[in-house]
């Protein structure tokens, strides 16, 4: 078994249980995938030393693998989970990953953004602790997903650094008073409209109905523009009139958020209740040796699940 080590090196940066094991060696040599300059010793090359000191950037690196594969000491400092999973992405994306991955854009992974959005709206309100944690992680993946498609493109090119970063001056800058000197927020409404002129300010934007995302689903849009226009001072007799049932809708669920109401997550509850309800009936039917499918309206009332 060799006495050879191999440090794992992040770039620039060495695990701090390497730094013993570097100063005590004389032979301290870096592997094809480290910059020797940076790292500060010389590049292996074909150099035949027995007991020796690699700084390689992976273990995959030819020479680290060699020597990994003999017996070598591996030190290298724990990978965050975090980081970890972008390294994933990067490695299905890669050549020799996943096909299935490469050929992928943004807007073919549409549809699982909006499907794993609503499997982590279920767990939520499920109060599913463990697909909480699962669904969570699907919607890191497309998060991961996408600013991996986006680093490869040859315009515009950006990561999941840029990403990250324009989120943390996002966050910082729509919080003064905690991260700068501005005055204390005190209530959660004083926020709100705090949120809304700083946004106002940072996207230069021409009206109150900017960055409303239109293609949500209906109820939830309408009740977002009655939110924003609630903010506004715009009266209630403005909403859309009619008789219509559309009308009739955006203005129960305008009027609800105003209220503070969620509207979107409110029906979709009343929803899944009557969705158990008619489960309870069919069962109830099959319970008594008769087939839902042959239910007429007395039938329905009669198996239907008491309240």
């Amino acid at each position: 078994m060799t006495a050879a080590v191999v440090v794992i090196a992040r770039g620039a940066t060495l695990p701090a249980a390497a730094l013993p094991v570097l100063r005590a060696s004389a032979a301290v040599y870096a592997a094809s995938d480290v910059d020797p300059e940076v790292v500060g010793v010389p590049a292996l090359g074909d150099t035949q030393v027995r007991d020796l000191v690699l700084i390689a950037g992976s273990r995959r690196e030819s020479k680290a693998a060699a020597l990994i594969r003999s017996g070598a000491r591996v030190i290298e400092a724990p990978v965050p989970p975090l980081v970890e999973a972008a390294e994933v992405m990067d490695r299905l994306r890669s050549p020799g990953g996943c096909p299935w991955d490469a050929v992928q854009t943004h807007e073919s992974l549409r549809q699982y953004l909006v499907e794993e959005t609503y499997e982590l709206l279920d767990a939520i309100e499920e109060g599913d602790r463990v697909a909480l944690r699962e669904e969570l992680g699907d919607v890191l993946l497309q998060v991961l997903f996408h600013a991996r498609v986006a680093v490869e493109d040859a315009d515009d090119p950006f990561g999941i650094d840029e990403v990250a970063s324009e989120l943390v001056a996002k966050l910082v800058g729509r919080h003064p008073h905690v991260f700068a000197d501005a005055p204390r927020v005190e209530t959660v409404s004083d926020q709100n409209l705090k949120w809304e002129e700083l946004k106002q300010a940072e996207k230069s934007r021409q009206s109150i109905v900017d960055g409303v995302a239109l293609g949500q689903p209906a109820v939830a849009l309408a009740g977002k523009l009655g939110q924003r226009s609630g903010r506004a001072g715009i009266p209630l007799d403005l909403f859309p009139d009619g008789s219509e049932a559309a009308a009739q809708l955006f203005r129960v669920a305008a009027t609800a958020r105003r209220a503070g109401i969620d509207p979107e997550g409110e029906l979709r509850a009343v929803a899944k209740r009557f969705a158990g309800d008619i489960r309870a009936a069919e069962q109830a039917a099959r319970d008594a040796g008769l087939e839902p499918t042959t239910l007429e309206a007395d039938g329905w009332r009669k198996f239907w699940p008491s309240s």
